[in-house]
């Protein structure tokens, strides 16, 4: 664990959970797993608020407990799901992209609650969509229902572990800590409800007045009322099956860019047949024949059977590997290589890297350390036709960065350097490394520096916000324009702009913010993806 992971998960947490939780998260990522004493005799706070806390980052899944043998419970933070809390965006933006507004606020309610029954999700969801809906217009429970459905079955959500059932034994005293257990033929089995019923407005506050003696007494009838038939039965967001879609749509994009679409497409079909049946983590999908390829290509794709066996062809014979051939039945068999692809893609991205920091002429040496593995400095000069001065100067630069290395190989035990080839070598791992550490404090520059800008700037953007709060509720009464303009007056022409110039900068970080965790995203797949092949 980096310096800088750690500095990026402790801004991460304060920003979304407070200081209470993210000194508490910030403790366990630097310590480890502890025991409950151990934790609040370290940060000096209340059992209560270090009870408190910890229930929330259990609830979002940021720290996991284990019962010891000793009976204490120990905590321990995941600082790798911590990190994933950048994401959040993106997850809810491919959800919108895939299944609409309806998908985009299941995944984005999980998301903020960490887990929620079935049936909480939709009511909650439902009730937003209406408040977006004109006067009259209502959001039915049954489409928000259906689009959950969906994505239990395309595996975006999954149901979180339950405690088991056991017979209750009187004597017997409770365990310190419940054990959670989930089957996995379970995990994206959804619970039939039938829900009826349609999405609520917000009352206003006249309504509310007259309303509030009616509502006391529906919380009281509700509280006696039954549970929910799907009480106990939890939802969370899958990340790793939203990774499985990036990891695809940056192959797909990759194949459109070297090739062209209809390869793209192909490789897309292959990829959507293996989605579910093939995991997160393997190194190439399940075989697939020609023949179910072709009848999986989407309808509006009209090409014949005989330029798809040419496509696949020219995939396979790709220098990159993305496609391989594994067998002839079926009218030959395909696999997407994932882990090459994944290595491609990290390279793509290191040579980019590269060349905007260092310049075109060191990405060529970078680019001929990676085609041809070792060289020396000399081999390097000829192959890359730039001058002895200047290649050695680019080469000292880059290795001073540790983008690439150097490795020695001695002719005799003494290792004397005129008796030792140096040799020029990329690792491509420890590159990748490299840049992902670089990757963290950027984003950690970027939280800090939207911080202080939104600090320096406090006093206006309370004013602001006043002011459209009083806006507001004067267009709701029925002001006049005149009335409305005074008010909008308030805010003169000089704060007008630098309230303009702070949202201009706060949104370009926060793009940056979703640029540099594209990076993280491709060059922490490679890393995972290379840890894991045998």
């Amino acid at each position: 664990m980096t310096q800088a992971e750690i500095k990026l998960c402790s801004l991460l947490l304060q920003e979304h959970f407070g200081e209470i939780v993210e000194k508490i998260g910030t403790y366990l990522i630097r310590t480890g797993t502890q025991p409950l004493r151990m934790i609040v005799n370290d940060t000096g706070l209340l059992l209560d608020q270090v009870k408190k806390a910890l229930c929330v980052l259990i609830q979002h899944n940021l720290v996991t407990y284990q019962l010891q043998k000793r009976g204490f419970v120990e905590y321990e933070a995941q600082c790798k799901r911590v990190l994933r809390i950048l994401r959040y965006p993106r997850y809810i933006y491919t959800a919108k992209t895939l299944y609409n507004d309806t998908g985009e606020l299941i995944v984005e309610e999980l998301l903020l609650n960490g887990k929620m029954t079935m049936s909480a999700v939709v009511r909650k969801v439902a009730d937003r969509l209406t408040e977006t809906m004109e006067d009259g217009k209502t959001m039915d429970y049954t489409d928000v229902s259906n689009t959950f459905v969906r994505l239990a079955d395309t595996h975006f959500v999954q149901r979180c572990p339950l405690i088991p059932e056991t017979p209750e034994t009187p004597d017997a005293p409770p365990p310190p800590a419940p054990i959670l257990v989930i089957n996995e033929k379970d995990m994206y089995v959804v619970p039939r409800l039938n829900l009826i019923g349609k999405g609520k407005r917000r009352r206003s506050c006249d309504e509310e007045e007259n309303g509030e003696h009616k509502a006391k007494k529906q919380k009281q009838d509700g509280e006696s009322s039954e549970p929910p038939p799907d009480d106990g039965i939890y939802w969370q967001v899958n990340i790793d099956r939203f990774h499985q879609h990036f990891r695809d749509q940056g192959i797909v994009s990759a194949v459109a860019n070297r090739m062209d679409q209809t390869s793209s497409e192909i490789v897309r079909t292959m990829l959507r047949m293996s989605e579910v049946t093939t995991s997160s983590s393997a190194p190439y999908t399940q075989p697939l024949s020609s023949n179910e390829i072709f009848r999986s290509l989407p309808a509006g794709y009209n090409i014949a059977k005989q330029v798809l066996d040419q496509y696949l062809t020219l995939l396979a014979d790709d220098p990159l590997e993305f496609v391989g051939k594994s067998g002839d039945s079926g009218g030959g068999m395909y696999t997407v290589n994932l882990h090459k692809a994944l290595a491609s893609l990290a390279t793509a991205t290191l040579e980019s890297i590269v060349e905007e920091r260092f310049g075109s002429r060191c990405a060529r040496i970078f680019r001929l350390l990676l085609r041809k593995k070792h060289l020396e400095q000399k081999q390097v000069e000829d192959f890359a036709m730039i001058p002895a001065k200047e290649a050695k100067d680019m080469l000292y630069k880059m290795l001073s960065e540790n983008v690439v290395s150097l490795q020695e190989i001695p002719k005799t035990p003494d290792h004397a350097p005129s008796r030792t080839f140096y040799l020029y070598t990329v690792n491509i791992l420890s590159s990748a490394r490299m840049l992902l550490h670089r990757c963290y404090k950027s984003v950690a520059n970027l939280i800090e520096r939207r911080q202080y800008e939104t600090k320096e700037n406090k006093r206006l953007l309370e004013k602001s916000q006043r002011v459209e709060a009083i806006l507001a509720s004067m267009q709701a009464t029925g002001a006049e324009d005149a009335q409305l303009q005074e008010i909008e007056e308030m805010i003169t022409v000089p704060e007008r702009q630098q309230l303009e110039n702070l949202k201009r900068n706060v949104n370009k970080i926060d793009a940056s913010e979703n640029q540099v965790d594209e990076t993280i995203f491709v060059l922490e797949s490679f890393i995972e993806s290379t840890m894991k092949k045998p």
